[in-house]
């Protein structure tokens, strides 16, 4: 009897936690299903013409004649008032500037702060913690001011250098090297690697995840930043994408397929940035080195 009983309760858990599963999922599948249909309708109306996109009913249906003139006439060169293809390559180069200068410079200072030894070390870190906890639109005035004084305004130099060494970077770098067992770094120092060899030999390959994650965040940053290039930036053309949209809304407000089209041009690199460092970035997230001290 009580072993019946026993088999009943493993029975009604295994089917509770089941629906539970089933529950949890079908919530995840619903939000997933939100924030997938707006792209959905980008992504469609890109390739439509401006008739079919306003018919009634074809919301998310294919177009029934694929149109590639959208993207190839705003990526076209000889296209002067809104310059999509330069905006296009100015946001990549960009991007890319500041992302690579950025792991350099965030990797540096998080092995300054998690694994050297110098005075004030944890006044200084947590100094900078608490500034950065201001809004950064609070920094726009005295980062303009800077630019101006070194003349970078109007240069792609004013959208690289402002955010290299981000705090907050530095500080989840800065704690998943604190996963890295100092006995590591000291037997590389024993057998006579310096300070520089052991960070570029051992640390920097230890930490491709986390270092992966930063590169996301900043090439995300930069490449969706629009108030700041709006600001620095007075050339149409040294524009990058983002505020470029801004331009492109006046001229093309009732052509929504010329609109989708370029929202698309700006969404795909994110999209194909994201898909390669998926791996790196759900292990880089957890914090966790994977080394075993």
């Amino acid at each position: 009897m009580s072993s019946a009983i026993v088999k009943i309760q493993k029975t009604s858990g295994i089917g509770s936690e089941k629906f539970a599963k089933i529950g949890i999922f079908l919530i995840l599948a619903f939000v997933a299903f939100i924030f997938i249909v707006p792209l959905l309708w980008i992504l469609i109306s890109a390739f439509k013409d401006d008739m079919e996109v306003h018919r009634a009913g074809g919301f998310l249906l294919l177009p029934e004649t694929w149109i590639f003139d959208n993207i190839a006439a705003l990526l076209h060169p000889d296209n002067t008032h809104l310059p999509v293809a330069r905006w296009y390559f100015n946001s990549i180069v960009v991007s890319v500037s500041h992302t690579i200068l950025a792991i350099i410079i965030v990797s540096m200072s998080a092995f300054a702060y998690a694994k050297l030894k110098f005075k004030g070390k944890n006044i200084i870190f947590f100094s900078l913690l608490f500034l950065s906890s201001f809004p950064p639109v609070a920094n726009i005035i005295s980062q303009y001011r800077v630019v101006l004084e070194l003349g970078w305004l109007n240069t792609p130099l004013a959208l690289i250098a402002p955010g290299l060494a981000g705090v907050f970077n530095i500080f989840l770098v800065r704690q998943f090297m604190y996963g890295i067992p100092n006995e590591l770094l000291e037997s590389a120092k024993i057998d006579g690697a310096g300070e520089f060899r052991v960070f570029a030999q051992i640390v920097i390959p230890l930490c491709k995840p986390i270092l992966t994650v930063v590169g996301l965040f900043s090439f995300t940053g930069v490449w969706n930043d629009f108030l700041w290039p709006s600001i620095a930036i007075k050339d149409i053309a040294g524009l990058t994408l983002t505020p470029g949209l801004q331009l492109a809304r006046d001229p093309f407000v009732a052509r929504i397929g010329d609109m989708s089209a370029i929202t698309l041009i700006a969404i795909v690199p994110m999209v194909v940035l994201f898909l390669c460092t998926q791996r790196y970035f759900i292990r880089g997230v957890s914090l966790s080195s994977g080394v075993k001290g």
